[in-house]
């Protein structure tokens, strides 16, 4: 049986990864801040008790990371997902109205978390069969792509983790580990907000699809959840 470590899992897109990988037979290590408050994600594990396994981690505290790493040491994790982000309410819109504080607390939980959590579990990732690590992205880190301006906060945080996942690609090749960027699409969550385009159910299916065809080759790459190519 695969095992699976995802954090953000309580829900949208989290909850969903959790839900098609268990129905597909993987063992799911489900992540969430607040466990005793994630209702949906604990009536989930209830009906797959014998797949998915809840763990408290808030990913922005580096010293929870590493606790958990070392409670996991003994497993062998064949997919790592870079779940958990932010899209700060703050505003910063236009040039002149910037929240420092809460761009610094992005930066921790949608930059510096990805990165902390692969070096946190590299040697569980690495004795594993698949050896993969997704990142969440979206499109709106993507540089070319970037046509309307503003959200200065997401879209920093989003360009660096890319940049986070291109260079784990390189200094990760000799272990073998795959590492990716994957764009959601646009979703209808918490998030996403309900003018999105698709489920959380389309756009999970479509990265899950990736995912299995990831080979070395990809390591690296920034995909959409149909497959398709984001450029930097």
């Amino acid at each position: 049986m695969k095992t699976m470590l995802i954090t953000g899992a309580n829900r949208g897109i989290g909850l969903e990864f959790c839900k098609q990988y268990a129905v597909a037979g993987w063992r799911v290590l489900a992540c969430s801040r607040r466990p005793e408050g994630s209702e949906a994600l604990n009536t989930l594990a209830a009906s797959h008790s014998e797949q998915i396994i809840v763990h408290a981690l808030d990913v922005g505290n580096h010293a929870q990371i590493e606790k958990l790493a070392q409670s996991l040491s003994g497993e062998s994790i064949d997919l790592l997902i870079n779940n958990a982000g932010i899209y700060t309410a703050s505003p910063t819109g236009t040039i002149g109205n910037a929240d420092y504080e809460a761009w610094m607390h992005a930066f921790l939980i949608n930059t510096m978390a990805p990165l902390r959590m692969v070096q946190a579990f590299t040697s569980q990732i690495a004795r594993s069969g698949q050896k993969t690590t997704v990142t969440i992205s979206s499109k709106m880190g993507s540089i070319a792509d970037n046509t309307s301006g503003g959200s200065y906060i997401y879209r920093t945080s989003k360009a660096a983790v890319n940049m986070i996942v291109k260079t784990l690609a390189i200094d990760l090749k000799s272990t073998g580990i795959t590492s990716v960027a994957l764009h959601p699409g646009w979703v209808k969550t918490d998030m996403g907000g309900p003018n999105a385009l698709i489920s959380a159910t389309e756009s999970v299916s479509g990265m899950r699809n990736v995912i299995s065809h990831l080979t070395s080759a990809n390591s690296g790459k920034f995909i959409a959840y149909d497959g398709r190519l984001v450029p930097w």
